[in-house]
Parts: C-alpha cells; sequence; structure tokens
C-alpha cells in the first residue's frame, strides 16, 4: 500500500491499514499530542483503531512541541 504522509509517498507491505497501525509504525515512542488527518478531515483519537486507510489517501500528521 502507497501513502501520502506529509507530502512524502510512503510505501507499507500490507493491503490493510488503520490509522493507529500507521502511528504506530511512523512515531512507536510517541503517542500522545497527535493530531492526524486524512485527505483534509480530522480523524479523532478515539475512531484510529477503527479508521482504515485507503491507497489514495493523504494523511498529515501533527505533533505538538514545547516552546515559548
Amino acid at each position: 500500500m502507497e501513502l501520502k504522509i506529509n507530502n512524502k509517498n510512503k510505501t507499507f507491505d500490507c493491503t490493510s491499514l488503520t490509522v493507529q497501525e500507521l502511528i504506530d509504525a511512523e512515531l512507536p515512542t510517541k503517542q500522545n499530542g497527535i493530531a492526524i488527518a486524512v485527505n483534509e478531515m480530522v480523524v479523532p483519537k478515539n475512531q484510529w483503531e477503527h479508521y482504515f486507510l485507503s491507497p489514495t489517501d493523504t494523511i498529515l500528521i501533527i505533533t505538538a512541541t514545547q516552546g515559548g
């Protein structure tokens, strides 16, 4: 499956992938402070385990940072 993540194409060796599985693969140590948009629509965190991605999806991953 090929997905566009933060404007970069990335290939995964699977036919189905949930948002949670994507986050586990891309950011295994950072699970808090993340927002996900699929095709410009925010996916609430409580739906990540059940939201399946399609090969044509465009995903934006935003991580919160600290600073002042």
